[in-house]
């Protein structure tokens, strides 16, 4: 008997230790406690950085789109949306801001920000209002652009691979 429980309690710690380690973001994940980051309710700006004129979150920090995603599914999950987290919608669109702001159900049931059907990220590289370290980068299976006021992808400087954030 004394058997049975020890292997009781070692699936019933599995169990726990599995659950801890889902991919369900907590209130703590990297990805909803980015310094910047848009939340809720906040507005999506517009400012000129590199010579493009593209959206910024409400903290100035760079937005950007990845290639892979559909205007209705993002393809940016548990590792790739640590390093380029979602903008958690909904947001508004500031004075200049013209394109269609919506929104998307992620597949966590969390809420994502889109700009003309581009669901929208910010990325940990950028520290501060201005950069745009992500825009043209090669990584998490597609390419990220900065978004263009226009809606479009904004052009790349220097379009660059890896950065060793190659999930």
């Amino acid at each position: 008997m004394r058997n049975k429980s020890a292997v009781m309690g070692v699936i019933t710690g599995a169990a726990l230790i599995t659950a801890a380690c889902s991919s369900s973001p907590s209130s703590s994940s990297p990805a909803s406690t980015t310094p910047g980051q848009a939340s809720s309710g906040t507005a999506l700006k517009s400012a000129t950085i590199s010579g493009a004129t593209v959206l910024t979150n409400a903290g100035g920090l760079t937005v950007y789109w990845f290639a892979p995603d559909t205007a209705a599914k993002s393809n940016c999950n548990g590792g790739c949306a640590q390093i380029w987290p979602p903008v958690k919608g909904p947001v508004t669109a500031a004075a200049g801001v013209t394109g269609k702001v919506g929104t998307i159900t992620r597949s966590d049931g969390t809420v994502q920000a889109t700009y003309d059907g581009h669901p929208l990220y910010t990325y940990t590289a950028d520290t501060s209002p201005g950069q745009a370290n992500g825009n043209g980068l090669n990584s998490s299976g597609g390419t990220w652009h900065e978004v263009a006021v226009s809606g479009g992808p904004a052009p790349a400087s220097t379009p660059t691979s890896g950065g060793g954030y190659g999930y």
